[in-house]
This record gives C-alpha cells, sequence and structure tokens, in this order.
C-alpha cells in the first residue's frame, strides 16, 4: 500500500486532483494506494495540543495511524511563498517521531504556478524528510504552470503524465 500525501488543506486545490491522478496512475499498475487529504485533518489539531499526544483528537491520531502503518509514501506539494505549506509541516511535527517515517520510503512532485516547479520547496521538504529518516527518491518531478496543464483531472502537457510514470516505475522498485 502507497499512501498519497495531498500536501495542502486548502479546498478545491490543484494538489488534491493531482494526487488522485497521480493514485490512477498506481491503480492502472495494480498498486494498491490510498490519499491522505490534509483537508482531513481537525481544524484545532495546530493548537498546543499538537505537543501532547494525550491531547490528540481521535481523528487526528487516526491520520498519524494510517501514516504508521505503510511503507511507502508519496507527498504532492504545492509551492507556497517559496516553501512548502505550513500545514504540512505541522502535521510532519505531529507524527511520532522518530517512528513515523524513520527506514521508509517517499517520493516527492512539486507543483507551482510559477515557472520553477516548487523546486526549493521539494529541497525545503527533503531536508526535514532526511532529518526524519524517510529515505526520499531522488526523482522528484516538478510540474511549473500547474494551472495551466490541469484540465478536467488530466495534464495537457504530455511531458507531465510522463514524469510521473517515469518516477511511479522507479518508486515501485525503490
Amino acid at each position: 500500500m502507497i499512501l498519497i500525501i495531498s500536501g495542502t488543506n486548502r479546498p478545491n486545490s490543484i494538489t488534491l486532483k493531482v494526487a488522485k491522478l497521480y493514485q490512477s496512475l498506481l491503480t492502472a499498475r495494480n498498486q494498491a494506494s490510498e490519499i491522505l487529504d490534509l483537508q482531513e485533518l481537525p481544524l484545532d489539531f495546530a493548537s498546543p495540543s499538537l505537543y501532547k499526544r494525550e491531547l490528540y483528537s481521535q481523528e487526528f491520531m487516526a491520520l498519524r495511524q494510517r501514516v504508521a502503518d505503510v511503507q511507502k509514501i508519496v507527498f504532492i506539494v504545492p509551492e507556497y511563498n517559496c516553501s512548502y505549506p505550513g500545514v504540512l509541516k505541522a502535521f510532519i511535527d505531529g507524527l511520532e517521531y522518530p517512528h513515523a517515517l524513520r527506514r521508509k520510503k517517499g517520493a516527492l512532485v512539486g507543483l507551482s504556478t510559477g515557472s520553477q516547479g516548487g523546486n526549493i520547496a521539494l529541497s525545503h521538504l527533503t531536508d526535514v524528510l532526511h532529518y526524519c529518516g524517510l529515505h526520499v527518491l531522488a526523482q522528484k518531478p516538478r510540474l511549473p504552470f500547474i494551472h495551466k496543464h490541469l484540465q478536467e483531472g488530466a495534464f495537457t502537457n504530455p511531458l507531465y503524465l510522463q514524469l510521473l510514470e517515469e518516477q511511479i516505475e522507479e518508486f515501485l522498485s525503490f
């Protein structure tokens, strides 16, 4: 089972649409996957209770467990202000340390409405994930101007689909 994390809690996000597209590519390869949409986070998860396990809500504990139960995770990461979304960082901070990510394998896909495809966001997130002990696949597709190249749940730029297919091929054998 591969967990796909949609790295924002923004409603109607392009990130979730790309996560669903990624999932369909895994399904086409008979690979089981599920999406963890950060919109599922309880509204108060980032309160001071984030630092006291005994105060975690049942909803947050269930999301943490979904991460604990898998060995491979794909992060679909939008670029926000030249980095990745704070809600994703807070979610990672709320995972059980060091066991939640240690010795697991991850893949990253960067999205942006600008020209860099989330390059700096992926770099920042890679540093954090390495610190947490996650082995990150070197191949990190970056999808610039994503708002112009995704229509009705499909890429209009065939290169984007090719990049994801190539990453999936590598990730399945990683």
